[in-house]
Formats: C-alpha cells, sequence, structure tokens
C-alpha cells in the first residue's frame, strides 16, 4: 500500500508541476507598479522634512496611523500645509538652531500625523496631541485653524507648540530617561486620572505647573520643559508668584533637574533653547503661509 500511495504522491506532483508551468500570467499585475505623484505640498514635504531630518509628514487619515477608540476626521490639505510650515519654524528648527539639524535627524520623531478633530476622552477632555511609542506624534484639531490663531504665538502654544514640545520630552525621556530622584520631590501629589479634578492654582501650589503635571512624574517632566521653554519669563514668574513660597520652590526644584537632564543626556542648554523658541515664537505673524517654498 505504501508503494501504491507513492505513486499516486509523485503522479500528482508531475501534474502540478506541468499545470504550473502552464499557468504563466498573461495580464498586466493587479498592483502599482509606479509610485503615486506627489502633489506640491508632498514635493514641499519630502524636501523640508525627509531630507533635513529624515520625518515623514501625513495628512491622509490612515487608521493604521490613529488610536482608533477615537472617532477623527481627516485634516484639511490647506491648514495642514500652514501648520507644517510653523512646525518646522517653531519646533524642528529651532533645535537645530541650538544643536544642529543632526540631533533632530537622529533623534525626532520619524512620523508626524495631522488629524483633522482632536481626540476626547471619557472625561471629554481634549487630546489635541500624543506620542506614541517614541516614534510618532500626533497632532489634531488643525481643521479649527484659523488664519487669525495662526498668527498668534499664545494661542499657538496653547494647542500646538506647548504639545510638540511635551511630546517630544516624551520621545527624549524614552531614549534617555532622567534621575528618578525627580518623582520623589513632589511624590506626594501624583493623583494620577483624577488630575482633571484640580484647578490651576490647587497645581501650582502643590508644586506642578499645571494640573496635567499631577498626573504622574513622567506627564509632570515633560509639562515642566514644554512650559519653561514655550512661556515668557514673566508668564513663568507668574507661575510661581501662584505657587506661593512653598509651591515655587518645589517647582524651581524640579526645573532644575530638568535643565541637568537636557545638560547631561543632550548637551542641550534649556535656556538657549527657550531663547530661539521666543523670538521664532515673536516672529510667526511676519511668516507667509500661503507659500511653499
Amino acid at each position: 500500500m505504501n508503494y501504491i500511495y507513492q505513486g499516486l504522491i509523485g503522479l500528482l506532483l508531475t501534474v502540478g508541476i506541468i499545470s504550473c508551468s502552464d499557468d504563466q500570467p498573461k495580464d498586466p499585475t493587479i498592483f502599482p507598479t509606479t509610485s503615486e505623484k506627489l502633489n506640491d505640498f508632498e514635493q514641499w514635504l519630502d524636501v523640508n522634512y525627509r531630507s533635513p531630518y529624515n520625518i515623514r509628514f501625513k495628512y491622509k487619515l490612515e487608521d493604521s496611523e490613529t488610536d482608533l477608540s477615537y472617532h477623527f476626521i481627516p485634516a484639511d490639505s490647506a491648514k495642514t500645509a500652514k501648520l507644517a510650515i510653523i512646525t518646522k519654524y517653531l519646533w524642528f528648527d529651532a533645535y537645530a538652531e541650538v544643536l544642529g539639524p543632526e540631533f533632530m535627524k537622529l533623534n525626532a520623531p520619524r512620523i508626524l500625523v495631522a488629524i483633522g478633530t482632536p481626540g476626547y476622552t471619557r472625561q471629554r477632555t481634549e487630546v489635541v496631541g500624543s506620542a506614541d511609542g517614541g516614534y510618532k506624534v500626533i497632532l489634531g484639531k488643525v481643521n479649527s485653524l484659523t488664519d487669525q490663531a495662526l498668527a498668534d504665538y499664545e494661542t499657538m502654544t496653547t494647542y500646538y507648540f506647548h504639545t510638540m514640545h511635551h511630546e517630544f520630552t516624551h520621545i527624549l525621556n524614552q531614549k534617555k530617561p532622567y534621575s528618578t530622584d525627580f518623582a520623589l520631590i513632589t511624590k506626594s501629589g501624583y493623583v494620577s486620572g483624577d488630575w482633571f479634578n484640580q484647578s490651576e492654582r490647587a497645581a501650582n501650589r502643590a508644586g506642578f505647573v499645571s494640573p496635567y503635571a499631577m498626573q504622574n512624574d513622567a506627564e509632570d517632566f515633560a509639562e515642566m520643559l514644554s512650559y519653561y521653554v514655550t512661556y515668557t519669563p514673566q508668564q513663568w514668574q507668574q507661575i510661581l508668584n501662584n505657587a506661593g513660597s512653598a509651591g515655587a520652590a518645589l517647582i524651581q526644584r524640579k526645573l532644575q533637574r530638568v535643565k541637568d537632564y537636557t545638560r547631561d543626556s543632550w548637551k542641550l542648554d534649556l535656556d538657549d533653547l527657550r531663547d530661539v523658541v521666543l523670538r521664532r515664537g515673536g516672529q510667526i505673524a511676519t511668516l507667509d503661509l500661503t507659500k511653499l517654498y
């Protein structure tokens, strides 16, 4: 019986080989053989993001690049183009001015994703930006942008610049963790998911720059850096004034840890970065956002 089975198998294999040899594709491939032509904006992104910084900037909504627990809509391409110009000028080019373009090429997120709307948590708080695994940053609420908002540094800081620096801090922390000493300074003040019930004043007096910083030490660290580099000295002083002497002392201790981290881990003087960010922030109203050049 074994010989019969072997003979049958051999016959079937022979027939299969003959059939396959005759079954050559006669029609063109169903898969595209040429790359999709880039529009003007995509060509600009190629020159200004991919080439100098090795970053892909996506604005066509892809499920694989977003959190499916949120209901997003695509970003308006014209508004995305304006945001892309400002993002490069005030985020990537600011760091490159202080540390050189190679720093951003090595450490910047590999993907930026523009989304038309923000996400909303179960507590109905907006999620305008997020970082994913140290390689991707999502910028939402693009479709709400107006020309007036785009030209106003404080408005853009509230919705975007703060988020950009905050999420980039997470990426840097994932590559080089900060000292565990940081978390001990206000250890008893972290409230996890209850942060949204805290007022600004209560957060400041407890030693935090914002209620969101009270979630955990990772968010606290990112909030410290992003607030410091985007706020003017007068705005920063106002936080310290609101905090009172005890709260201000805690904030200043944590700020020093953040400065030590950026200096020792990245050779970055945080005050130098702040000066560049504020100078560039004062110039965004002069940027021509209607031209890609």
